[in-house]
């Protein structure tokens, strides 16, 4: 007996059809207005990065030819790979198994669907594609002559165009999607289209696709939702004191100085996997950062202006709020490079009140600081200024497509596909909540960190950076430190982070965890994932210390506890926010968190 299936509900109705697409070209013309005048006042900078790519590419080029027999058996191998797979898929149709000539990796999410394996023309489309993108591949990894920065831009820019003509990314080439479209009679591709226009819309012509919806979570309710209040404001940040929850606390406070690239409550998110609320499980008096979203008004602020308004003036706020300038501080990635030069300032000037300093995947080496380092020479700093010297700010949507580029398959493409082409609203994530909820960079700020830390590298070397007034020297810093990397980090390459926790002049622990950037640090110990790795043994060589290095299950915030136990300084009773010289100004998380960036 045969199963009669409903399929009303798939067919689409005419005359709402062609009201949507009436509706969709009104406001695709409207678009294509907002994007020509954004264009106009953008296309020096479009000119730019079009130039540089050119240049890259030109070079590339000219090594290739001045090698042409490496090229030609680049080619020939390619050729007689690409004649097996066609032998391969002849004989899959006439019923005889093969091993494939490629296959994906397994963490590539993209050809998950069953139709890529079981489909014999599915098969050979993905196939093809893998072998193209080695060849591209080997044929960079191979070419002599290039400088190894330069073979890097070469090769992100390659990964780039290798993930956005994926066969995962077409209607015509997509197993999954023309399932869906054949199931919905077309539906999923007239909603794809609207959320498209709808993230152009949102964007004023650019391109802001969505990672999930912005209205997913709401912060103060969903997110950011441990007990505290704002003790201490000023033009770049709020402090917030977070109210106890056990009856005694250790002496000594913990401040964060998250970085200001992205918002503070990734410490803070949904309780269960909240690093503030852990802490004060754990006795501690907590106290964090929230930075203000700039804009023009804060242009002429400087890397020095964050300094001595954000944890100097944090300082002297928590000496206020509850008697005591003696704390452990721990600064998270650019909170952390800041951090490092704040310490470094204060020990110049005689200046105490820091017990312990942790440093969350944090860069003080930039020799190798990732493939960020691919926007960073001195052409696009050039042009980058400039762009900022007009607005007084380096918008947020930019900085936070820059580093969606750097894993663009899982944070670009897919959602492309799923919003675009399968119609379908993204998954509510707090992550990705966090992540796409951005913030502006000031023009003098950001400009000076590029290129003092990233280009010029000058942070490592002693009296290379002048802070108000002061040349500061890392090996100064003698206080307990305390170094977390992420073995998948790619913003901030554990290597890089291993080789400045060198630098300092104190005692150091530098623990190694799993995965990246951020699920790396932020991972509660009730998870049990990931797991950590510990060597006592300080090698010069990050690759020796990892070899001598213990793997340990769970999470390394069990760790840090313990290495903090001696950093507690005693025990006091509780301290409520606002029980000091300092009376409350708002509840957390505050209205800094609250802004939004330029769109």
């Amino acid at each position: 007996m045969t199963e009669n299936k409903d399929t009303s509900a798939a067919v689409v109705d005419p005359q709402e059809l062609t009201r949507s697409l009436a509706e969709i070209a009104g406001r695709s013309q409207q678009l294509v207005k907002d994007f020509v005048a954004r264009q106009e006042s953008g296309q020096q900078i479009s000119m730019d990065d079009a130039l540089h790519m050119s240049k890259l590419f030109q070079d590339l080029y000219a090594r290739l030819m001045a090698d042409p027999m490496q090229l030609v058996q680049a080619q020939m191998a390619f050729w007689q790979d690409y004649m097996s797979l066609m032998q391969n898929q002849t004989l899959r149709m006439m019923g005889v198994e093969s091993e494939p000539v490629r296959q994906p990796e397994k963490s590539d999410k993209r050809f998950a669907h069953a139709g890529w394996e079981d489909n014999p023309f599915f098969d050979f489309v993905k196939q093809s594609y893998l072998l193209t993108a080695d060849y591209l591949h080997h044929t960079i990894d191979n070419v002599e002559g290039l400088d190894e920065k330069t073979r890097r831009k070469i090769d992100f820019y390659t990964r780039q165009f290798i993930s956005a003509t994926s066969p995962t990314n077409f209607l015509a080439t997509n197993p999954e999607v023309l399932e869906k479209t054949i199931e919905t009679r077309g539906q999923n591709l007239l909603d794809g289209l609207n959320k498209l226009l709808e993230d152009l819309e949102r964007g004023n012509g650019t391109l802001r696709i969505r990672q999930t919806h912005p209205e997913a979570f709401e912060v103060g309710k969903d997110l950011a939702v441990t007990p505290g209040k704002v003790i201490y404001q000023n033009d770049l940040m709020q402090l917030i004191q977070y109210s106890p929850v056990t009856d005694k606390v250790a002496r000594r406070p913990i401040l964060f100085v998250p970085p200001w690239i992205n918002k503070y409550y990734i410490l803070d998110l949904k309780p269960k996997n909240s690093l503030v609320k852990w802490l004060l499980e754990q006795g501690f008096t907590v106290f964090v950062i929230s930075w203000c979203n700039p804009d023009a008004e804060l242009a002429e602020k400087q890397f020095e202006d964050y300094m001595k308004e954000g944890p100097v003036a944090a300082l002297d706020a928590v000496e206020q709020a509850v008697g005591e300038r003696d704390v452990n501080m721990v600064g998270y990635c650019l909170g952390g490079t800041l951090l490092a030069s704040t310490l470094a300032w204060m020990a110049e000037r005689g200046e105490t009140g820091v017990n312990s300093a942790t440093f969350l995947t944090t860069l003080l080496d930039f020799e190798s600081p990732g493939e960020l380092e691919v926007f960073i020479d001195d052409e696009q700093l050039a042009g980058l200024e400039r762009q900022m010297n007009d607005r007084g700010y380096l918008a947020g949507h930019q900085m936070a497509a820059t580093m969606s580029s750097l894993r663009s398959n899982d944070l670009i493409w897919s959602f492309f596909v799923n919003n675009y082409l399968k119609g379908e609203d993204p998954f509510p994530f707090d992550l990705l909540f966090w992540n796409q909820d951005s913030t502006n960079m000031p023009a003098r700020m950001h400009a000076f960190y590029l290129r003092n830390m990233y280009l010029e590298n000058r942070l490592r070397e002693p009296g290379g950076i002048t802070l108000d007034g002061v040349d500061i020297d890392l090996s100064k810093v003698k206080v307990p430190a305390y170094f977390v990397s992420a073995k998948e980090d790619h913003i901030a390459p554990w290597h890089a982070c291993y080789k400045g926790s060198q630098l300092l002049g104190g005692k150091t622990r530098f623990v190694l965890g799993g995965s990246g950037h951020i699920a790396g640090v932020i991972n509660p110990p009730e998870k049990q994932k990931y797991g950590y790795w510990l060597n006592s043994r300080k090698n010069k060589d990050p690759d020796a210390w990892f070899e001598g290095a213990k793997q340990h299950e769970g999470s390394w915030w069990l760790d840090w506890v313990k290495w903090l136990e001696p950093q507690r300084g005693g025990e006091v009773p509780a301290r409520e926010p606002g029980s000091g010289k300092l009376k409350p100004i708002e509840d957390a998380p505050g209205h800094y968190v609250l802004e939004k960036s330029d769109g």
